[in-house]
């Protein structure tokens, strides 16, 4: 499996080809990660992570676009970022975008109507939302991730008092 770690950092996944800007990181390859296309063929990788690197970015449409380039069809995007109502989410003055559970919805079936961001389609294969420790012991995030109409009101209603720390997802090039 051929893998892409994005925005790799000093901790760089194993095995996988790191890309960073910051030549202080274990990057294989060197480059802006907001200036498009990415040094690598069309179709190159099986997966393709990045593990807290989406919120620091200048376009979030423009890198999935570029994600979805660089998958093989089939291959899967493992996205990690900080839930909006974190306080890391805002603590880090390198943060441009703040996210939820939904933000990625353009790119798949349910486009919420705005679909005509950007022509790629990504598949939803998972969204897991881990919440701090207080409400994770309590069973809430156990809630949360089980039953996706309590998700929605979550992240509508009551995410202000049970706050959310880092969202996954999972996405998959369609075949």
């Amino acid at each position: 499996m051929k893998i892409l770690d994005v925005g790799c950092g000093r901790k760089k996944y194993p095995g996988a080809i790191g890309v960073d800007r910051n030549p202080a990181t274990a990057a294989d390859v060197l480059c802006d990660l907001d200036h498009f296309p990415y040094p690598f063929r069309d179709s190159s990788f099986d997966q393709i992570r990045a593990i807290h690197v989406i919120e620091h970015l200048a376009d979030v449409i423009k890198t999935l676009e570029e994600f979805h380039r660089l998958l093989k069809p089939g291959g899967r995007i493992v996205l990690v970022t900080p839930h909006y109502t974190d306080f890391s989410s805002f603590c880090d003055p390198t943060h441009r975008w703040h996210l939820n559970s939904y933000s990625f919805r353009y790119f798949g079936e349910d486009d919420a109507g705005f679909g005509y961001y950007s022509s790629v389609k990504l598949r939803e294969i998972s969204v897991r939302v881990k919440l701090l420790a207080l409400w994770r012991y309590l069973g809430f995030e156990l809630l949360v991730n089980a039953f996706p109409r309590f998700r929605r009101f979550w992240e509508y209603y009551l995410c202000y008092v049970v706050r959310g720390k880092v969202i996954e997802f999972e996405l998959e090039r369609p075949s």
